[in-house]
């Protein structure tokens, strides 16, 4: 099971609700013609004057009424903190599949927003909440075997949303977590805060958000200087581990730390390696998902590290024998405004003495 995705597979179809199907039409007949932006765009909103707001989203055009949405689903935990950060409770009727607490400062807003599932929830039930805006960190959430297709929301009148992050330079055809065929940047996270903020019309909220990160990563590896450390990014699963390939969030934080991630040779987003061949590579950093689900074997940073120090082939390795973890939530390891938390924490793990050479 892919370590950053929904942890069970959700009921396909459903009835749809007669409130639903009508507030689905409303939305289309309220719809008219705007043009559209490209992922990240800030251009100015397009309520004043009455049009809808639009903008191209891997592949489509996500058009919204002059309003923005007011009734708005978020699938994925990731999507879900940066509608809280920009402010957004009070237009959200429904969240989803979470793998963590929420992120800090945003607990009382979350607990607002009716929470539909841990996981995947329903297609029913998110057509229950009566949405006119679907949001999504993953295309597997909106996709066959997820909570619906785009198509299957859209035909209802409903828009959707998917992070360019698990589009742009990724390919998602060949199963599991995808492949990177261009390496992640933070720029691509900081383009879904903007699209978000514009098409629910807080342009500038969004531009103060994307400021605050930008700052927060310049703070975090302000004068850090590294040589030759290895890092093992380490999402879930004891007995078949996913570990992070080249170029996702984790090569964003090697990146931004001038670390080298030890699995680098794959453009896998998650490949499953052996413990072999970890301990063969034998990192000088754990860098450890420390997750709240229950999906897969492993998934606390307790349980990860109770393994390692248990087992005879990892329990060898330099970074186990001398304790060298760092803990980071799973929002923090996937595509999301969290990624930053990642590399404010790495960057203070490798100020630890000891640690850099």
């Amino acid at each position: 099971m892919p370590p950053s995705r929904p942890a069970g597979p959700a009921r396909p179809g459903g009835r749809v609700r007669p409130a639903a199907l009508l507030l689905c039409g409303a939305l289309l007949l309220t719809a008219c013609q705007g043009a559209p932006t490209q992922n990240g765009g800030a251009g100015a909103g397009a309520s004043a004057d009455g049009k809808s707001r639009s903008l191209k989203n891997c592949g489509r055009t996500v058009e919204v009424p002059p309003g923005g949405p007011r009734r708005a689903v978020s699938l994925n935990q990731g999507t879900t903190e940066i509608m809280l950060a920009l402010g957004l409770a009070d237009r959200m009727v429904g969240t989803a599949t979470w793998t963590d607490p929420v992120m800090k400062g945003l607990e009382k807003s979350a607990a607002a927003v009716p929470r539909l599932a841990e996981n995947n929830p329903s297609f029913e039930k998110v057509l229950d909440t009566e949405p006119d805006f679907v949001a999504a960190s993953f295309a597997s959430t909106l996709g066959t075997g997820g909570v619906a297709t785009r198509d299957q929301f859209e035909r209802l009148g409903v828009p959707t949303y998917l992070s360019p992050s698990d589009c742009l330079g990724k390919d998602n055809s060949g199963g599991g977590d995808g492949r990177r065929t261009t390496p992640l940047t933070m720029e691509t996270v900081y383009g879904e805060v903007r699209d978000l903020a514009r098409l629910f019309g807080v342009e500038e909220r969004g531009e103060r958000l994307v400021a605050e990160l930008e700052a927060r990563v310049a703070k975090a590896t302000a004068g850090l200087r590294v040589a030759d450390v290895s890092v093992l990014y380490w999402f879930s699963d004891a007995h078949a581990p996913y570990m992070a390939g080249c170029c996702g969030a984790p090569g964003v934080i090697a990146r931004a730390t001038g670390t080298k991630n030890v699995f680098d040779d794959t453009t896998e987003e998650w490949p499953q390696i052996g413990w072999e061949t970890v301990a063969d590579r034998n990192p000088d950093l754990l860098v450890i998902g420390d997750l709240t689900r229950t999906a897969q074997s492993g998934e606390s940073a307790a349980k990860k590290i109770a393994f390692l120090e248990s087992d005879p082939v990892t329990k060898t390795m330099d970074a186990v024998r001398n304790k060298r973890y760092v803990l980071l939530s799973g929002q923090a390891m996937n595509p999301t405004i969290r990624t930053v938390e990642g590399i404010e924490q790495v960057a203070a793990a490798l100020r630890a003495p000891g640690v850099a050479r």
